[in-house]
C-alpha cells in the first residue's frame, strides 16, 4: 500500500513537470486529481500577510548581503568600470577550493560486477615495431600544449609569430607566452641551432641508432608545499580580503578563489609524459626487438614521490600501452631523507641543503624582480584600492610587493597548466614575461647548473651509473648518491639497449653540468641587471615539465642499414646527447672532438666522464666545511665546489 502510494505521487509530480504530457484514456488517477474541484486555500488577511513578510525578510537580506559583503546583482553596464570602487571583494577571496574526486567510500563501487577483463578480445596480431628516426624524412615537433589557453590578448601576436615562423621571415626567437615560464614551461622541441648544432634529433647520415638513453623530468604538477609563492599570495589576500577591492584588470580577483593542489601532476601533466611516452615508441620502438631475442624486458626506473611515479606509469601507457603486466619492469626508488638515490642525490648530500651554497640565485632574483617588475607593480597597485566597509570607513588596502606581482606571474603558470586557462596571465607584456623567465635561468643557474656550487657533485652518481652502463660493468665503489642495493643483476640490467629514468629538473640539470656540456654555460655567469643578448643558458629549453635527454647510441658508419625488420645488434662507435630533440655540442667534454652533427666517439666520451667521476670529490663536495661569499665575488661556471684546501693548511 505504501509502494501504491509512493507510485501515485511519482507519477503526479512527474505529469505535473512534464507540460507537454498528455492524459492517457481510462488513467483514474490523473482524472481524479484534474477533476477535482476546491475552494480558494488562502483569504485575503492570509495573503496579505505573506506580502509584508516577505518585504521584511527582502529588506533584511539586503543588510546581510551589505554587511557580508557579497556581490550585488550585475550592474556594469550602467555604470564606468573606474567608478566601481564600492563593489567590495568577497570574503571567500583567496581561499582555497578543493574538489575531492573520487569519494572514499563510493556507494557504488561494485568491482566484482565491473571486471576488467572478461575474455573475447577478438584479434590481436601486432604489426612491425615503429622506427621513426631512422625512416622519416623529418622528425614531428613538440609545439608546446594543445590543451592550454592563450589570454586574448596574446593570442593574435602569437599566431602572427607563428605565421612569420612558417614563413621564414623573421629573425631569432620570436615571444610565446608557453615558453616564457622556465621550468614551469611545457616541453617543447627547441628551434634548431639552439644549443650550437643545427639540426633535429634524426642522426646524421650514415649513422644508425643501435640504442638509447633517455632520461625525463616529471609532468606539470601544482606549486611544491604550502610555502610556495602563489600559497602565500592567496593566503594574504584572503586574510586582508575586508581592506581591499580589485578595479580594472585585477576585478576578477574580487570572488578569486585559489583551485591548485600541491606537489601531483594536473591532467594535463599526465598527458604530457603519456603523450612523450608514445614519442618515444614511434621513434625508438624497434630497439624492442633487441629484448624479444633476448627473451627479457626493459627495467624503468623513477622515485617513490607520487608525481614521479605517476609520471612514470603514464609514460609506460604511452610506451608500452595498456595493460602493462609482463612488458616491463619499473624500479621505484625511496625519495627521502637517507636513502642514496641518483635521481633524487639531494636526500644525501647535506651541502646540497645548505644556507649561502644551495640557494645562491637569492640576491640575483631579488635584484632582476626590483627592476623589472617595477612598471607592473605599479600599474597593478593603482587597481587595487581600500576598501569601503559597511560602517563607512576606509580600509588598509593591500600593498603590493616584488614578491606578490611575482607569485602572480607564477600563478598564471601553474593556474594554466593545472585548469587550462588563468586570467593572472592578462596582466602582464611580453616585456615583462620575458623578465620572468629570465629569472628562473637566474634562479637555475645559480642553485642547480653551472653557477651552483653543489651541482656538479650531485650529478656525480648519475655520471657512475651511465658509465656502468655504456662499459657493461658494475659499479666497484659506491662513494656517492648510487644505491648498492638496487646494484643487482635482475634491477641493474648492463646490456639492454634501451633505459628510461625519470627525475627532477634540478637533477637533470646537475647531470647536463657534471657532463661538462660547456656550451650551455659559454656566454659565462649571468648578470642581475640585463638579459643578456644571445645567452646560452636558458631554463625553459632545459628544464620545462616533461624536459627529456635522449643519449643517443650510433653506430657511424652504419655497419647495418636498420630498417623496422633489423635487430639494432652492432656495438656504438658513438654517442650524441639530444635535449628537446635539440643535439648538444659535446667538445666540451675532454677528448671528444668539434663535430657538426654532435657527435663523439664512444670511448672518448666515456674516458672524460670517467676523468670527471675521478676529479669529483663526493665527500668535500657535500660534506665539506667550505663557504662561497654570495653574489659575483665568488663565481663558477662549471658547477664546482671551491677546492679542498691542502693538507698543510687545515
Amino acid at each position: 500500500m505504501e509502494h501504491d502510494n509512493d507510485l501515485e505521487a511519482s507519477v503526479a509530480e512527474r505529469e505535473g513537470l512534464l507540460t507537454s504530457h498528455k492524459q492517457r484514456p481510462g488513467d483514474a488517477r490523473v482524472t481524479t486529481v484534474q477533476n477535482s474541484s476546491r475552494g480558494p486555500r488562502f483569504t485575503l488577511s492570509h495573503l496579505m500577510s505573506s506580502f509584508a513578510g516577505g518585504v521584511t525578510l527582502c529588506f533584511i537580506a539586503q543588510l546581510l548581503m551589505q554587511r557580508l559583503k557579497c556581490p550585488p546583482p550585475d550592474i556594469s553596464s550602467d555604470i564606468d568600470k573606474e567608478d566601481q570602487a564600492n563593489i567590495l571583494a568577497s570574503p571567500f577571496v583567496g581561499s582555497t577550493q578543493v574538489h575531492n574526486f573520487p569519494p572514499p567510500s563510493p556507494t557504488n563501487y561494485y568491482p566484482d560486477l565491473f571486471p576488467t577483463d572478461v575474455g573475447y578480445p577478438g584479434s590481436t596480431p601486432t604489426g612491425a615495431e615503429p622506427a621513426l628516426i631512422l625512416t622519416a624524412p623529418s622528425l614531428p615537433i613538440q609545439t608546446g600544449a594543445a590543451q592550454l589557453v592563450l589570454p586574448p590578448s596574446l593570442y593574435e601576436d602569437f599566431f602572427e609569430h607563428k605565421v612569420k615562423n612558417m614563413t621564414g621571415s623573421s629573425r631569432g626567437r620570436e615571444f610565446n607566452l608557453f615558453r616564457s615560464w622556465g621550468n614551469l614551461s611545457p616541453w617543447y622541441s627547441v628551434p634548431k641551432g639552439s644549443f650550437g648544432i643545427d639540426e633535429g634529433p634524426e642522426p646524421p647520415q650514415d649513422c644508425g641508432v643501435v640504442g638509447v638513453h633517455l632520461l625525463h623530468r616529471h609532468g606539470a604538477r601544482y606549486p611544491t608545499g604550502s610555502s610556495s609563492g602563489p600559497t602565500i599570495l592567496s593566503t594574504q589576500l584572503y586574510e586582508s580580503a575586508a581592506e581591499w577591492e580589485a578595479t580594472g584588470s585585477l576585478t576578477f580577483l574580487n570572488d578569486w578563489t585559489y583551485k591548485l593542489g600541491e606537489e601531483v601532476l594536473t591532467p594535463f601533466g599526465r598527458q604530457q609524459l603519456f603523450d612523450l611516452g608514445v614519442s618515444m615508441r614511434l621513434k625508438y620502438g624497434f630497439l624492442l626487438e633487441s629484448f624479444t631475442a633476448a627473451d627479457s624486458i626493459p627495467v624503468f626506473r623513477t622515485e617513490s614521490q607520487d608525481r614521479m611515479h605517476a609520471s612514470a606509469v603514464n609514460f609506460a601507457l604511452g610506451f608500452f600501452g595498456w595493460p602493462l603486466d609482463g612488458k616491463y619492469e619499473q624500479v621505484l626508488m625511496i625519495e627521502a631523507g637517507g636513502f642514496n638515490n641518483t635521481l633524487a642525490p639531494y636526500d644525501t648530500c647535506p651541502n646540497a641543503d645548505a644556507h649561502g651554497k644551495a640557494d645562491r640565485s637569492g640576491p640575483y632574483v631579488k635584484e632582476w624582480m626590483s627592476l623589472y617588475l617595477k612598471s607592473a607593480k605599479a600599474r597593478l597597485q593603482a587597481e587595487l584600492r581600500p576598501s569601503i566597509k559597511a560602517n563607512g570607513e576606509a580600509g588598509s588596502g593591500f600593498t603590493l610587493t616584488d614578491q606578490h606581482v611575482y607569485s602572480m606571474q607564477l600563478m598564471c603558470a601553474y593556474e594554466t597548466v593545472a585548469l587550462g586557462y588563468s586570467k593572472f596571465c592578462e596582466l602582464f607584456t611580453e616585456e615583462e614575461w620575458e623578465g620572468f623567465n629570465y629569472s628562473m635561468d637566474l634562479l637555475f643557474w645559480y642553485d642547480s647548473a653551472f653557477g651552483s656550487p653543489v651541482a656538479r657533485i650531485q650529478g656525480l652518481g648519475y655520471i657512475q651509473e651511465l658509465v656502468s652502463r655504456l662499459t657493461h660493468m658494475p659499479i666497484e665503489v659506491h662513494n656517492s648518491s648510487t644505491n648498492a642495493t638496487w646494484h643487482k643483476e635482475e634491477t641493474w640490467p648492463l646490456y639492454d639497449v634501451l633505459y628510461v629514468d625519470a627525475t627532477h629538473e634540478v637533477v637533470v640539470l646537475n647531470i647536463l653540468t657534471a657532463l661538462n656540456l660547456t656550451t650551455l654555460a659559454e656566454t659565462g655567469p649571468l648578470p642581475a641587471d640585463h638579459i643578456p643578448a644571445n645567452r646560452s643558458f636558458r631554463a625553459s629549453d632545459l628544464a620545462p615539465f616533461a624536459t627529456n635527454v635522449q643519449f643517443q647510441l650510433l653506430r657511424c658508419p652504419a655497419d647495418i642499414r636498420l630498417s623496422p625488420r633489423d635487430t639494432p645488434s652492432s656495438d656504438p662507435s658513438h654517442i650524441r646527447i639530444v635535449i628537446n630533440d635539440g643535439p648538444v655540442p659535446l667538445h666540451g667534454i675532454q677528448r671528444c672532438p668539434v663535430s657538426p652533427h654532435g657527435l663523439c666517439p664512444l670511448e672518448a666520451f666515456l674516458e672524460g666522464q670517467k676523468q670527471t667521476i675521478r676529479d669529483t670529490d663526493w665527500a668535500w663536495g657535500c660534506f665539506g666545511n667550505w663557504t662561497v661569499p654570495p653574489g659575483p665575488e665568488w663565481e663558477t661556471v662549471g658547477g664546482w665546489y671551491p677546492p679542498k684546501p691542502s693538507p698543510e693548511k687545515i
